[in-house]
């Protein structure tokens, strides 16, 4: 690939060129340039570097040019006097571009790019560098022979340069100060001792070679020392030439091709007025000084002198003046040997005054270079001064502040904006570290566009510049958010069995920290900042769905239901017969056993005195029951946490007893009714006998404190709403000394219709009980729940 190097007024077709070892490396646009003596040149490379060694970021910290060495280290080509004002630097985006203006023949070398990181050992130099060449086209004399009429000769003349030009250039010869139309790089012609010639290459006429005499140096002509010459307004400057003319010089002038104006013959009317010198301090040159300068003084100036027969130097080109504001400063160049002052301008200065340093407004005395060698101490401060104008003074960033966009409370997704800012000259580069960490270089500002919680920390930023670096005070960044996630985990893991230690624990990603509410299938259980809830000893009373709600003030979020499982043996097991009340000799009969248990029980059956199992299973039916199968059951609840069990008695009775008892209830029941029968009569009786000899009934005397209940069978229980009708009541009141109510029961069944139903209908019961004693005595009973007198009859009739 063919790349170009361009410099002011020559053009150069190099191949590009990469210097480096894995990922160091520098590569130079060109390797060879050539430019001419006054012209300005550009050179150009790129430069890579590993972005990070060793986890640590890769910052650099200096770039800079150099083409010496000073105790084996590279010495910054701007701190060189030789190139002072005429160097400036481009760097960034891992580019750097030298640019050198006004070129001197002494400027031809091999530059070489160096640049400096933050890691140790960090130094990279782009070897081999860019070698410039710089000359300038000259007029190249060979006398072939003399003239045969006359004093002259016949010459070759050739425009010559020390680099190879690229293409085919054409080139402009002037005799005499005229353009003679020649367009070669070399021509043959007649010469006399008056005959001066110089050359230049088409398109670059401002740089011409020098004039030369070709039959001997005795020929007119005007040498400039500068064609260019730039100076302050307000300051002085020097234009000087040389001259030398075949015939002998009548007049010698100054003039501005652009104006009238000629020196030392002014107008009446000047600008110069007063401030225009011309001085001849030996034969053959001549200096116009102009001081007091403004911007109306720039332009061409030229030296013309007169002979008896000819004019010369009219149309030759002189030299430029620029006058510019002053814009002196201070350049701080970094070396190994610490840092470097110079006094710097775009102008050129004509170097007629000398410079005077200044170290903290006191005059630094014997300093009078472009130039401060020196210890500089970064405390201090300095400027310059030439012919009066003063630099800006330059020191180390001082008084570094951080300054935050956003007020109050920072909420995650904002945008924020932290400034570093220094007061230094030269301008500080900033350096930004988070907790300590180097973060990022080169920006005043750490932006984030949308903080995050990660971005919390503390920061600060140091300020640096070539004289010393300074930190800022710390500020804290703290990222505000309400609960991101809400996650419950339960301590130990596996399976949870009653009686165990068990944690429950609520985690939150939250600032400020949330604070922590419990739930069991939405009851409340707890809240508090703490998000741990303990079981010191769970119980299956625990058994169910928790979850957890963190919250602060900017929001809340729920976590997803756990169950907490928790796994206990068997409790005692219930256990029923179905159906209830007596069992009798043939019917069926259905055992259930139940048990509170996790995981669930497993039931087993067993009799007693029995080893093998009757059953499995929560229920255990028996069919056609015999009074074989009464005795003891007991059903066994277990699983994998334990066992438990539970007994119950199976009693079955035969149909013979139960007839017997049924003619037993009959008779005793006949014999309460004739009981209470004898009873009512007396009871009547005495009412009768009171009421004659005047006396009140006592209805305390009536109290019924000892009643008669007659207590219907089972069956007779279970169809007591279709009977009702067929009970009778009979109520008997004692004397005094026998208070006690008697209740009794009649019911008449109607005919059965199965043989069952008969078979119950012939059962029937009586219970009669009789309390009698002392009024003590049954006061005594009484407070102990007891009745003083009760008798019981139930009688059941089957009806046929």
């Amino acid at each position: 690939m063919v790349f170009t190097a361009v410099a002011s007024g020559f053009v150069v077709f190099v191949l590009s060129v990469v210097q480096g070892q894995s990922d160091w490396r520098v590569t130079y646009t060109s390797t060879q340039i050539c430019a001419f003596i006054g012209s300005t040149v550009e050179i150009h490379c790129t430069y890579s570097y590993p972005s990070r060694i060793n986890g640590n970021v890769t910052a650099v910290e200096k770039t800079f040019w150099f083409i010496k060495l000073q105790n084996n280290e590279p010495v910054d080509l701007r701190a060189d006097s030789e190139y002072s004002g005429r160097v400036q630097y481009h760097c960034g985006q891992n580019a750097c571009t030298l640019r050198i203006s006004h070129l001197r023949e002494s400027d031809s070398a091999e530059y070489k790019f160096r640049f400096i990181t933050n890691q140790p050992g960090g130094k990279y130099i782009g070897e081999p560098g860019v070698t410039l060449s710089v000359t300038g086209v000259q007029v190249q004399v060979n006398h072939l022979r003399g003239c045969h009429v006359g004093d002259c000769k016949k010459s070759n003349l050739q425009c010559h340069s020390s680099c190879p030009l690229s293409g085919d250039p054409s080139y402009i010869w002037y005799k005499n100060e005229q353009n003679i139309q020649k367009d070669t790089a070399s021509f043959s012609d007649f010469f006399n001792r008056e005959d001066s010639i110089s050359c230049a290459v088409n398109g670059h006429e401002d740089f011409p070679s020098p004039t030369v005499c070709v039959y001997d140096n005795t020929c007119n002509r005007v040498a400039y020392t500068d064609r260019r010459i730039c100076a302050f307004k307000g300051s002085s400057v020097d234009i000087s030439c040389s001259y030398n003319s075949y015939e002998s010089i009548t007049t010698k002038l100054w003039f501005r091709p652009d104006r009238n104006d000629q020196w030392p013959y002014p107008r009446p009317v000047d600008q110069y007025s007063g401030r225009i010198q011309v001085l001849e301090t030996e034969e053959g040159r001549s200096t116009l000084r102009i001081t007091d300068l403004t911007e109306s003084d720039a332009a061409e100036y030229r030296f013309k002198f007169k002979t008896k027969g000819f004019e010369w130097g009219i149309s030759s080109p002189g030299t430029t003046l620029t006058v510019t504001d002053p814009d002196l400063q201070v350049q701080v160049i970094w070396s190994s040997a610490g840092p470097r002052l110079i006094c710097h301008s775009s102008c050129i200065l004509s170097g007629r005054s000398s410079f005077v340093w200044y170290k903290n407004e006191k005059e630094i005395p014997g300093e009078t270079s472009p130039s401060l060698i020196g210890h500089i101490d970064p405390e201090d401060s300095y400027f310059c001064s030439y012919e009066g104008h003063r630099s800006l003074p330059v020191y180390a960033p001082k008084v570094v502040s951080l300054l935050m966009s956003h007020s109050g409370d920072i909420m995650k997704g904002s945008s924020v904006n932290v400034t570093c800012s220094s007061d230094a000259n030269p301008l500080a580069m900033y350096t930004w570290y988070k907790n300590n960490q180097l973060l990022l270089s080169g920006e005043p500002q750490l932006v984030f566009r949308s903080i995050q919680s990660s971005d919390s920390g503390e920061y600060y930023c140091a300020a640096e510049n070539e004289l010393g670096k300074t930190a800022s005070k710390h500020v804290s960044i703290d990222v505000k958010y309400g609960p991101q996630t809400s996650s419950l985990s339960v301590s130990p893991t596996g399976e949870i069995v009653e009686g165990s230690s068990v944690n429950l624990t609520c985690s939150s990603d939250a600032n400020p920290a949330a604070n922590y509410t419990w739930y069991k299938e939405n009851q409340t259980l707890l809240q508090g900042p703490e998000g741990l809830y303990h079981f010191t000893s769970i119980s299956s009373k625990d058994r169910g769905i928790y979850h957890c709600r963190s919250e602060n003030q900017y929001g809340q979020i729920d976590s997803t239901s756990q169950l907490l499982n928790v796994q206990y043996p068997p409790k005692l097991p219930s256990v029923s017969v179905s159906p209830s009340g007596e069992i009798v000799e043939g019917s069926s009969v259905t055992l259930t056993c139940s048990s509170d248990a996790n995981p669930a029980a497993n039931y087993t059956w067993y009799k007693e005195n029995e080893d093998s199992p009757k059953a499995s299973g929560q229920t255990f039916t028996i069919t056609n029951i015999t009074t074989e199968h009464s005795g003891n059951y007991y059903c066994e609840a277990q699983n994998t946490r334990g066992r438990h069990n539970s007994t119950l008695n199976l009693t079955v009775v035969t149909a013979a007893w139960k007839s017997a008892a049924a003619g037993t209830i009959t008779a005793v029941l006949l014999a309460l009714i004739v009981l209470a029968v004898f009873l009512w009569i007396r009871r009547d009786k005495c009412f009768t006998q009171q009421c004659e000899r005047g006396e009140r009934p006592d209805n305390r005397a009536q109290l019924n404190e000892g009643p008669v209940y007659d207590t219907p069978s089972a069956a007779a229980q279970r169809q007591a709403a279709e009977q009702q009708d067929d009970l009778q009541y009979a109520t008997i009141s004692f004397s005094p000394n026998h208070t006690d109510a008697v209740y009794s029961n009649v019911r008449v069944r109607p005919q059965r219709e199965t043989e069952a139903d008969e078979e119950e209908d012939r059962v029937e019961y009586t219970a009669v009980r009789l309390n009698d004693g002392s009024s003590a005595e049954r006061t005594r009973r009484q407070e102990d729940g007891e009745d003083s007198l009760a008798v019981y009859s139930t009688v059941n009739k089957t009806s046929k």
